[in-house]
């Protein structure tokens, strides 16, 4: 099996996600949604580019690449409901009660929990039949997350709350910081495992 490395980490201006650019400590709301969008695409076409046999290759009972983009997606899956309405927002989950954390800060909280996905987020086994429409329901939710991020302010992204399964209470930014390296993270699984 011979597989095209990509980079693990994605390069927007000054921002290099996986790696924090300390000259700048936060990002715009659209270079946040671009890299969102863009590291989520990554995984997409990578797993898309598989054969059969990659797309259902296990190395040592890991989960296949089908299963990571399968993972990402259901990870994906509560947010447009979450995002849909700023009133419901506001009045299910409030605002933050604390100082916004910056990406390091994210993540070092996010390294210190278990990382184990709740069973919600569990793929089930995948098969190559199933890439089409799960690329084609990815995509969907893709653009429904994004037009609900253009759809809120920057103060809103570092105010607002949504909760995390592991982290509790994330600014909508926290929860995007962490959601935009989760899916370049299985990207990386998905690779070494195949290589």
């Amino acid at each position: 099996m011979h597989i095209e490395r990509v980079s693990p980490f994605f390069v927007i201006g000054p921002i290099v996600w996986g790696r924090h650019n300390k000259a700048q400590e936060s990002m715009t709301k659209q270079e946040l949604i671009d890299a969102f969008v863009k590291n989520h695409q990554e995984l997409i076409d990578f797993v898309n580019a598989l054969t059969d046999e990659e797309f259902t290759f296990s190395y040592d009972a890991k989960w296949t690449a089908g299963q990571q983009l399968s993972h990402a997606y259901l990870c994906l899956l509560p947010l447009p409901k979450s995002l849909a309405l700023k009133e419901h927002i506001l009045q299910k989950f409030g605002k933050i009660d604390r100082p916004t954390w910056d990406y390091d800060t994210v993540m070092e909280h996010y390294m210190k929990t278990s990382r184990k996905a709740p069973e919600r987020f569990l793929p089930e086994p995948i098969g190559p039949e199933q890439k089409t429409k799960l690329t084609a329901d990815f995509q969907e939710i893709l653009s429904t997350i994004q037009q609900a991020l253009n759809g809120l302010t920057d103060e809103e992204l570092d105010t607002f709350v949504l909760p995390h399964p592991l982290l509790g209470n994330l600014t909508i930014r926290e929860m995007f910081y962490l959601m935009t390296y989760h899916p370049i993270h299985h990207l990386k699984q998905a690779q070494q495992w195949l290589s």
